[in-house]
């Protein structure tokens, strides 16, 4: 028998955090790569 009390945790709180991190990620991502080509496009008119 362990000797240790184990407490239950919620169904997964970190795999919530995990996407939720990968998902602003990407958006910054993307919002990053759109700034880029703005600034090609307008660097050349």
């Amino acid at each position: 028998m362990p000797t240790h009390h184990t407490t239950r945790t919620p169904a997964r709180p970190t795999g919530r955090a995990v996407t939720l991190g990968l998902a602003l990620g990407a958006l910054a991502g993307a919002g990053w790569l759109a700034g880029m080509i703005y600034t090609l496009i307008t660097w050349q008119l």
